[in-house]
């Protein structure tokens, strides 16, 4: 047997929906679907939800499951699970009132605008389809509407990965001949913080950010529209001295002392070569401590991260090129940057580098010597990074390193995966949006009675802290897990 928690809502006896939970018995492979035609077959609970194909072809079941989207007829019931409705108002319990984004779908006049003769003298080819077949299969689940952080959490309005994906549909369709580049900014092109959560709740898995957003980003750089003028000094700083950020501290790599026979090197990134250095020292005594030795090899450069995220993509491949000479000879590529890993693993590959990387977690996991650890006497809580957890599919490894610890107090926060709000290209040019999202996860962080929030990503560290002093919790801590760490070997 298990318990189902499900969002009830009456217009006519309710003044908020409630949740109700169910006793039911769970057959195998049980979806939210089943599970809920049981509890009315069960109760007489007359639960309303909209149900059609069950086949996760059209949409109509949307719901809200343990607070992300999802299809009801795919998604498998679990114990405790908790089902409510879409982010939309609510008509009975779990059926929703769509109409305000069909009517906006209907406003922007989202329909293929094409010279009829042309189209029929000119033959299109599949190469000239391909980016606009990539977002052709949504079947209107809304499910990236309801679990977009930005849209459900920002004051700052965002059309979201949904009208995205619909815009971007007829933008790269070799077909159209209106200019839909500015619908795309105003309902906020530059608002997507690439979290990519959207693409995480897809049932078609369409990759709106990488496949639509970005992508878009890329044409409205190309006609002089983008980027944001804060994103234009990336580029600058990464011209005059490779690397998205300037400093007035002393370079990690200048300092730091290499091991040139090791196999194993360290990417640094920007932030921590030149704001966060320290963390790399910590990192190379660490490794010390496991009879690690690890090569800083000299120029490396920007991973092109905040290029790619920002449309500015006209010299990555120059990037990727130097960074692919520089780690060429060497077995193993740690990073401790989430970001710098995720492009490393992800976007490098199609510029014609492929490294081993392996983020400082998944490296370190099976190589730590628990017996050399110190009693650490702390109670923490763990963020997600979007681009390592989603990203990279990295959730397990960070959260056994810190239950390693001794004395140390692990307490997961309610949604450790919900974006923080640093990442594309959000905390430069929209800052608002980024402290928006940093104070809502530092209240979960808040909830966990935690002395620190641990992560492996330097922006999200430095937003969240943000996000912490902004609701009055400057002493709890924001923290990259080498400094955790290298608490346990002080």
């Amino acid at each position: 047997m298990i318990k189902v928690y499900v969002s009830r809502f009456n217009r006519e006896t309710d003044t908020e929906p409630h949740l109700e939970c169910y006793e039911i018995e769970k057959t195998p492979y049980m979806k939210v679907l089943d599970a809920l035609q049981a509890i009315n077959d069960k109760y007489d609970a007359d639960i309303s939800f909209r149900s059609s194909c069950r086949a996760g072809q059209c949409g109509s079941c949307g719901i809200l499951f343990k607070g992300n989207g999802a299809l009801a007829c795919q998604k498998e019931i679990s114990d405790g699970a908790i089902i409510e409705p879409l982010k939309f108002p609510i008509i009975k319990d779990l059926i929703v009132d769509k109409s305000s984004i069909e009517a906006k779908v209907k406003d922007l006049e989202l329909s293929l605008q094409c010279d009829h003769k042309n189209e029929l003298d000119n033959t299109i080819t599949k190469e000239e389809t391909k980016d606009t077949k990539k977002v052709r299969s949504c079947i209107e689940c809304y499910s990236c509407l309801s679990t977009c952080p930005v849209v459900n959490i920002a004051t700052e309005e965002f059309g979201g990965p949904y009208l995205m994906r619909y815009i971007d549909k007829f933008e790269t369709d070799p077909r159209e001949s209106f200019d839909r580049l500015k619908e795309a900014l105003d309902e906020g092109l530059y608002n997507c913080t690439s979290c990519g959560k959207c693409l995480a709740v897809c049932p078609k898995n369409i990759n709106t950010f990488g496949d639509a957003i970005e992508k878009m980003r890329a044409i409205a750089v190309a006609n002089g529209s983008g980027p944001l003028p804060e994103h234009v000094q990336f580029k600058e700083n990464i011209l005059e001295n490779g690397r998205s950020i300037k400093t007035d501290k002393a370079s990690f790599i200048e300092e730091a002392e290499n091991y040139t026979g090791s196999k194993v090197a360290f990417f640094t990134g920007c932030m921590v070569d030149y704001k966060f250095p320290e963390i790399g020292h910590k990192l190379v005594k660490i490794l010390k401590e496991n009879g690690i030795d690890i090569d800083v090899p000299e120029g490396q450069v920007c991973c092109g991260s905040p290029l790619l995220r920002t449309g500015q993509t006209d010299i990555v491949q120059e990037l990727v090129d130097k960074n692919k000479e520089v780690f060429k000879d060497y077995d193993t590529v740690i990073t401790i940057c989430s970001g710098c890993g995720a492009t490393l693993k992800n976007n490098h590959p199609e510029y014609g580098s492929k490294l081993n990387v392996m983020d400082i977690s998944e490296f370190l996991v099976d190589k730590l010597d628990a017996n050399k650890l110190k009693e650490v006497d702390m109670t923490v809580t763990y963020h997600d990074p979007c681009h390592l957890g989603r990203g990279q599919g990295i959730k397990d490894a960070p959260r056994e390193i810190i239950e390693m610890i001794p004395g140390v107090e692990f307490n997961e926060m309610l949604y450790p995966c919900q974006c923080c709000g640093a990442g594309g290209g959000i905390k430069s040019g929209k800052p608002e949006i980024a402290l928006d999202l940093s104070k809502s996860k530092a209240e979960m962080i808040k909830d966990t009675g935690a002395d620190a929030v641990v992560t492996i990503c330097p922006f999200c560290e430095l937003n969240l802290q943000d996000g912490l002093n902004a609701i009055g919790c400057e002493n709890i801590k924001s923290m990259h897990i080498l400094e955790l760490l290298d608490k346990a070997y002080e």
